[in-house]
């Protein structure tokens, strides 16, 4: 996958005409972040992306041509956001937090309102119940304030209960409030004012587009940018279903330390965190115990994968005759289960690169979907 340096961890800064070309590409239609990487790794400019997708698509069996973002939207959209105070952070710029830059699937582009500079400092994410103890909201504003009190910046994504303890306990230290929604929506709309201090003292960060107002499928997206952004996440209070646990198993993915704060067994808001701590997740009583752990592992900075470059370089040369070969015989292995791309590649003896090209033929066709662990699998239904 072709990764957000220019050959080095700090990027490039991009031209205002680049920037819009990015913020098009990831609002064209059936391309999110992993499939914008691909893109990228195989036309080698987001320039020559935006012009090939489409007959891409057609050769992965869409009928109708995919809809890519006109310029003009994309302009309109970025002279909205400055407008409102916000900027645009591509994932090649120096600007862009490097630990998130770091996973599978970093947002490629994000838009933040406030201190964006928060967003290179140490960042440790607190996440837990909404509906918390009175003895939970406590022990989370605290053990914000202290880890801000150390000079660690505390993330959370602004929900009722722990998150919003969270923000409230790191207000003066510096708070980064990750939304499932566009950036000037609050949500939920109890916690305005709470929102507005953080716009004002630390920074507010979203994935989706202006009037974006959160969705249901668009929690864990925002998730996964909570704990991509930080050294650890602790969780305070969670049920056994609760969503907090969710960005816990995406720290957990992303290779981030998951602290977790003992509970009693009366409670069902403690079962979560008991069960992380059962499976390995490090318990805390306090922050000394956070930085203690950061501190100890500081040396190994988390630095992007290697082989992530996000120079300029010539299209992929593929012999579409090969191409063309070997895409009955790869669509034929596949179902609507999901199958291990690795034995795709075993099994149809091709190369890689071709068997990528047609992955992602049929991924912009709307017709093939990945699920975690490198597994991919046909549409149901089409």
């Amino acid at each position: 996958m072709a990764g957000p340096g220019a050959g080095s961890p700090e990027g490039r800064p991009l031209s205002a005409a680049a920037r819009l070309d990015w913020l098009r590409l990831i609002r064209s239609e059936n391309i999110g972040p992993v499939t914008f990487f691909r893109l990228l790794e195989h036309f080698g400019t987001v320039e020559a992306a935006l012009r090939g997708a489409p007959e891409m698509a057609r050769r992965g069996g869409r009928q109708r041509p995919i809809r890519i973002q006109p310029h003009a939207e994309a302009a309109a959209e970025f002279e909205k956001l400055e407008k409102f105070g916000g900027r645009l952070l591509a994932a090649c710029e120096p600007d862009y937090p490097a630990p998130l830059r770091a996973i599978h699937d970093p947002p490629p582009v994000l838009t933040v309102m406030g201190h964006a500079g928060l967003l290179t400092r140490e960042i440790v994410a607190i996440v837990g119940a909404r509906n918390a103890s009175a003895n939970g909201r406590r022990f989370a504003r605290n053990l914000a304030a202290e880890l801000g009190q150390a000079g660690v910046v505390v993330a959370s994504g602004l929900a009722r209960g722990i998150d919003a303890e969270a923000h409230a306990g790191a207000l003066e230290s510096g708070t980064v409030a990750v939304v499932a929604g566009g950036i000037d929506v609050p949500y939920p709309t109890e916690n305005r004012s709470l929102y507005e201090k953080i716009a004002a003292l630390g920074a507010i960060v979203a994935e989706q587009p202006l009037g974006t107002v959160p969705q249901a499928r668009h929690f864990p997206r925002r998730n996964r940018i909570i704990s991509g952004l930080s050294q650890g996440v602790v969780v305070v209070e969670a049920t056994r279903r609760s969503g907090s646990l969710i960005t816990a198993r995406q720290a957990l993915d992303q290779g981030r330390d998951v602290f977790a704060v003992p509970g009693t067994p009366l409670d069902p808001r403690a079962q979560g965190p008991n069960d992380l701590i059962k499976n390995g997740a490090i318990l805390i009583e306090g922050a000394k115990d956070i930085l203690d752990e950061l501190r100890s592992r500081r040396p190994q900075r988390i630095t992007e994968p290697k082989g992530l470059d996000f120079s300029e370089k010539p299209a992929a040369s593929l012999p579409e005759s090969e191409v063309e070969a070997a895409r009955p015989e790869i669509l034929s292995r596949l179902g609507p289960s999901p199958v291990d791309v690795d034995e795709l590649l075993r099994q149809c003896q091709v190369s890689p690169a071709i068997l990528a090209t047609v992955l992602l033929e049929l991924e912009l066709a709307g017709r093939l979907e990945r699920s975690a662990g490198g597994r991919v699998a046909l549409v149901a239904g089409l």
